[in-house]
């Protein structure tokens, strides 16, 4: 078990030290959104990526049928949003904006994804050269091969925001409540069956260990409701 962690452990440290090639130039309070927006991209091609290749092996052309992606609750990704598309454009001027567009044709494509993703790569002071590093650094870091694919990205999620949370200081408890403090909460109110509504739900982390309160009692995942208000902080 150990060893598995550790494994765990390490490929978020990879995630991570991509992260900070972007270190140095913008604050932690800034690039936090820069990176975790190209986390959240690189996972959903990724995914996309996975599917794509299982429907070509399949033989019956359902490579870029939508509803092969949706029956398997997998984002579809337009040809400009795949991480290819990203990593041939890395190191030309405009990288940031390429990012930008496959963020809107993302949410395009995906209702449920509307207006959520971060288009905001192409502004002037964020250092495209240091940019096209992360997007290079990324190209060999597969995210669903990774553990469990229906808790990776929270995982890394939540191991970037605590490291964010680190470099912010005292002000990181405005968008990042640890997680050794919210799995105490829930191990308090044992969310068996009902409902759970966090009213500063910003990564979702209470819902993440409420399943996983759940889960690890035996209990039946289907018996539990979540809601939440998203709380941004203030500029």
């Amino acid at each position: 078990m150990a060893d598995h962690n550790t494994a765990e452990i390490g490929f978020e440290k990879k995630i991570w030290d991509a992260a900070c090639v972007l270190r140095g130039n913008i604050d932690a309070a800034e690039y936090k959104h820069v990176v975790l927006g190209l986390i959240f991209l690189k996972y959903l091609s990724d995914k996309f990526e996975e599917r794509y290749e299982a429907l070509k092996d399949e033989g019956e052309g359902f490579e870029e049928d939508r509803d092969a992606y949706a029956e398997k609750q997998v984002f579809y990704v337009p040809a400009s949003a795949r991480w290819k598309k990203i990593a041939a454009g890395a190191h030309t001027p405009e990288i940031g904006k390429t990012i930008d567009n496959a963020m809107t044709a993302i949410e395009k494509e995906n209702k449920d994804l509307k207006g959520v993703l971060p288009k905001n790569f192409a502004r002037p002071e964020l250092d495209k050269r240091r940019l096209a590093k992360v997007v290079d650094i990324f190209i060999n870091i597969s995210m669903s091969k990774h553990g469990d694919s229906k808790d990776i990205l929270g995982r890394v999620y939540e191991y970037c925001l605590g490291k964010f949370a680190e470099q912010e200081g005292k002000l990181a408890g405005e968008f990042y409540t640890p997680a050794c403090v919210v799995k105490t909460l829930v191990e308090v109110i044992k969310p068996f069956n009902g409902r759970v509504y966090d009213p500063c739900c910003g990564s979702g982390g209470m819902f993440v260990q409420s399943a996983r309160f759940v889960e690890h009692h035996a209990g039946n995942i289907n018996n539990l409701s979540v809601f939440g208000r998203r709380v941004s902080p203030c500029p």
